[in-house]
């Protein structure tokens, strides 16, 4: 009740003092509409903070959840309760150590865990139990590899369960929301664990990226921006969404969870041939003839769900990062540089990374066209009282033509982004031997001047992987790309005949599915069948005609 007082309180101090604004002096209709917007801002800030002081954890679906009906619960709700809103003003420094150190851990191999025989003074009766307590929508099963996994979640590796539950404190209420929002099961969320641990800088040996490991081609599919610039699969959200749009599609086409959840790890196809192989669409009658790195995902998942709403019987202690309580969200049309956001209004540059993690070289490119900018509410006011000041600060520098070039230099074509953390008695030189680049293009990634000979400890430099060979690739590769365009175009013009309204005519191919065609034209399986009037279970024969984009 004192801090709804004191909310109140100080809401009726910010319009007291809008309100004398206004009445002091003479204002044009330019200056009232901006004062207004300000105060509206304000107190939209100030009722956020309101409803933080009331707020209780409600269960993860409602009663009119049109997928689950009734109470899943699948997520301990105490878990959502380990965030502390805007506890300190490096407010995400917190979280950006635990994906430092949860990006450095070591998981056993998934084939480790599948064939280890991992033991425990609980029951087997008692796993069940609550397997079947977490009421999911979900067919959650037992045996002995899902048991490995819930031992290894909740019993084997307790720090690293930590810091999963601290990041998934943050992370799953996004995530379940989107999902909620295409009516699809809320568990899914817990899939990013598997995937990457809650890293959303995470990189795999494959250049899958992001929380949700979408490879480039997958990413392309499901109109994630991929450039020099930006790359979606980086953005919390995007990619979820993405993610959520092609577990739907695989939904459509399995129609189970386990085949669907199995094809986001290893594809559509490598599941449709274990199907066939198998003489059975059951999970378990396919699960031999699944890739090997595919057959734990199920399992994983299981224990994944488990350890979120049981890990209090285990005593784990979620790590606690303090977060800001609301972030604000505004549409950039000009080019923008984090420092100059970050000079002007005082906001780390970390911050802003941690925030926008899509903006791949600290640069908004708002110039091709509206991106978004995520910042924490507190810098709301300032950010919009020096926007003008904000754009014009330093933009000679920041986007020289020359500097500039020099970024686009850096296309990643391969390359993956890190953040290094300078330590007492590292050179420039010493970093960049460690990397394999050089010092000139680490002072160009991080605006430093040519005379720069060392940088402060503690300083984080963005460094880019594999970048060293990337313009003396170019020119071979343009001409091989161009080849390959042309060759690949003649073989489309083949098969498919423009048509208008944006969409083309495509003669279905021998070995042609649905699924394939989909993914041909960057289109998602539900937009080809409704195109064509067709359902997931039509079938297709050679030489049929399809509507494609």
């Amino acid at each position: 009740m004192k801090m709804r007082r004191l909310a109140f309180l100080i809401m009726a101090a910010a319009l007291f003092v809008a309100v004398s604004n206004t009445e002091s002096y003479s204002q044009t209709r330019k200056e009232l509409l901006r004062e207004n917007q300000k105060l509206r801002r304000a107190i939209d800030s100030l009722q956020r903070i309101l409803d933080d002081s009331e707020i209780e954890v409600a269960d993860t679906t409602t009663s009119g959840d049109t997928i689950n009906p009734g109470n899943i619960g699948f997520l301990n709700s105490e878990l959502y309760e380990n965030i502390t809103p805007g506890e300190n003003p490096d407010s995400l420094l917190s979280i950006y150590y635990l994906q430092r150190q949860m990006a450095t851990a070591n998981l056993p191999a998934v084939e480790d865990v599948e064939n280890a025989n991992y033991t425990s003074n609980i029951p087997d009766e008692v796993y069940i139990e609550n397997l079947k307590k977490m009421n999911s929508f979900i067919s959650l099963p037992y045996n002995s590899v899902v048991k490995n996994y819930i031992i290894l979640y909740t019993e084997r590796m307790p720090k690293r369960a930590a810091n999963m539950l601290g990041l998934a404190s943050y992370y799953l209420p996004i995530f379940e929301n989107i999902f909620d929002s295409y009516g699809l099961p809320k568990e899914l969320a817990a899939m990013a664990i598997i995937e990457s641990a809650l890293n959303p800088f995470a990189v795999s040996s494959a250049n899958a990226k992001g929380l949700w490991q979408f490879i480039y081609s997958a990413a392309k599919q499901y109109n994630l921006q991929v450039d020099s610039y930006v790359d979606e699969r980086f953005d919390p959200e995007k990619s979820c969404d993405a993610a959520a749009r092609f577990l739907k599609d695989s939904y459509t086409i399995f129609g189970d969870w386990a085949l669907a959840i199995s094809s986001y790890n290893c594809g559509p196809g490598n599941v449709n041939k274990a199907i066939k192989r198998a003489g059975s669409r059951d999970f378990w009658s396919i699960y031999p003839y699944l890739p090997k790195e595919t057959r734990g995902y199920m399992p994983s998942f299981v224990g994944a769900l488990y350890m979120l709403k049981y890990y209090q019987n285990y005593n784990i202690v979620p790590d606690k990062p303090s977060m800001p309580a609301h972030v604000d969200t505004f549409m950039i049309h000009k080019n923008l540089h984090f420092e100059q956001i970050s000079e002007v209004i005082g906001i780390p540059v970390q911050e802003l990374r941690q925030l926008n993690p899509q903006y791949l070289k600290d640069i908004i490119p708002g110039d091709s066209k509206g991106m978004l900018l995520r910042l924490p509410y507190n810098y709301t006011v300032p950010f919009v009282d020096n926007e003008k000041t904000i754009y014009n600060y330093k933009d000679s520098i920041f986007f020289n033509p020359i500097v500039y070039s020099r970024y686009k230099s850096a296309d990643e074509g391969g390359s993956s982004r890190i953040y290094h953390k300078v330590r007492k008695g590292q050179t420039l030189a010493s970093i960049a031997k460690r990397y394999g680049v050089t010092v000139s293009q680490i002072k160009d990634w991080n605006n430093l001047s040519s005379k720069t000979k060392s940088v402060k400890t503690g300083r984080t430099l963005i460094i880019y992987r594999n970048a060293v060979s990337n313009t003396s690739r170019s020119s071979s590769s343009s001409s091989s790309s161009s080849s390959a365009s042309s060759s690949s175009s003649s073989k489309s013009n083949a098969s498919s005949s423009k048509s208008s309204g944006g969409t083309r005519t495509y003669t279905v191919k021998k070995g042609d599915t649905l699924y394939g065609i989909a993914k041909k034209h960057n289109m998602s399986l539900n937009d080809l069948l409704k195109m064509n009037g067709l359902t997931a279970k039509s079938t297709i024969h050679a030489g049929k005609k399809l509507k494609v984009k």
